[in-house]
C-alpha cells in the first residue's frame, strides 16, 4: 500500500542523493519522457542519475538535456529513443572519460563546453543504426530517421563511419554526412546557417514550455486528496503519461491528506506553463504552483 510505496520511494531518493557526481545526469526535461531500466519503464525526472543500458524515450513535443561526467551536454528531440550504453571514467586513467551513446531514432545534439575541452580527455562514440561517430571534442547535431541518417558538424572534428565503409574525417564547420536508406552515401555537403538553426530548435528546450530542471525549486500541485486511493489513481495516471509525479502525505486537523505534485520547475513561469499543459492534455482541474 501507500506506506510501503513511500518507504521505497524515500530509499530510492536517498540512494540517488548519495551519488555525488553521476556520470550522466538529467539536467532538464520537457515532459513527457521516460527511462527504461531493467525492463521497467518510469517517467524521467530532472535531476535523475542515469546508468549504463538506460533507454530514454521522448514523446511528441518533448525535449531532454543530459550532462555527461566530462561536462559535455547531450540534447534529445521529440519522439527519440536513446541509450546510454556506457559512460564512466576509464579505470586505468580517471582523467579520461569514455562513453558510448546510441541514438536509435530521433534528433540529438552533442556539445562540449570550452572548459570541458581543456579539463578532460574523452573518448565518446555515438552510434546511430548504421552510422558511427567518433568525437574528438566538438559540437555536432544528427538525426536517425526511417529513411535517412545524417550528421552535421557544427564545430571541431569528428570521424564518421557507415557500416563497414571507410572512415570519413569531418573538420569543416556545417559539413553534412548523409546516409540515405538502401543508397550509398553521397560526398559531404554543407548546411546553411538557416537550416542549422531549424535543426538546433528540434533539440533545444524552449523557455516557457513547462520544462523541469535539476535543482528547480518550484512545484505544481495537481491535486489534494483526503482519500489515499484517489491520490494513487492520479499519481498512476500522471506517471503513465510520462510525468514524474510524487505523493506527499501531510497531517491536518481532519487527518492525513495526500498531495500529488510534480517537482523541479525552475521558475514560477515554467510551473504555470506546466500547469496549463496538464489542464489541457490530462484534464487536470486546477493545478496550483508554489515554491
Amino acid at each position: 500500500m501507500f506506506s510501503k510505496w513511500f518507504m521505497v520511494a524515500a530509499a530510492a531518493c536517498c540512494a540517488a542523493n548519495a551519488l555525488a557526481a553521476p556520470d550522466v545526469l538529467v539536467e532538464g526535461v520537457n515532459m513527457p519522457a521516460w527511462v527504461t531500466r531493467g525492463g521497467l519503464k518510469q517517467p524521467l525526472g530532472a535531476g535523475d542519475a542515469l546508468q549504463a543500458a538506460d533507454e530514454i524515450t521522448t514523446a511528441a513535443g518533448s525535449r531532454v538535456l543530459l550532462r555527461l561526467g566530462d561536462g559535455s551536454a547531450v540534447k534529445l528531440g521529440e519522439n527519440a529513443r536513446f541509450v546510454v550504453a556506457a559512460a564512466a571514467p576509464a579505470p586505468e586513467n580517471r582523467s579520461l572519460f569514455q562513453a558510448t551513446l546510441q541514438v536509435l531514432t530521433g534528433a540529438f545534439r552533442f556539445t562540449t563546453s570550452a572548459v570541458a575541452k581543456v579539463r578532460t580527455q574523452r573518448e565518446v562514440t555515438i552510434r546511430l543504426p548504421t552510422v558511427t561517430v567518433g568525437i574528438r571534442g566538438t559540437d555536432l547535431w544528427g538525426k536517425a530517421q526511417a529513411d535517412r541518417e545524417f550528421v552535421v558538424l557544427i564545430e571541431g572534428h569528428i570521424a564518421v563511419k557507415r557500416g563497414d565503409g571507410a572512415e570519413v574525417d569531418m573538420t569543416e564547420p556545417l559539413s553534412v554526412f548523409d546516409a540515405p536508406k538502401d543508397m550509398p552515401s553521397p560526398p559531404l555537403t554543407k548546411a546553411t546557417l538557416d537550416v542549422l538553426g531549424k535543426y538546433a530548435a528540434e533539440t533545444e528546450i524552449a523557455s516557457g514550455t513547462g520544462a523541469a530542471r535539476a535543482g528547480g525549486k518550484w512545484k505544481v500541485t495537481v491535486g489534494t486528496f483526503s482519500n489515499q486511493e484517489d491520490a494513487l489513481g492520479t499519481y498512476d495516471r500522471l506517471r503513465a503519461a510520462g510525468y514524474p509525479a510524487v505523493i506527499r502525505p501531510v497531517s491536518s486537523d481532519t487527518g492525513t491528506i495526500y498531495r500529488v505534485r510534480i517537482l523541479g520547475l525552475p521558475s514560477r513561469a515554467e510551473a504555470l506553463a506546466l500547469g496549463r499543459r496538464l489542464k489541457t492534455e490530462l484534464e487536470i482541474a486546477e493545478p496550483s504552483v508554489s515554491m
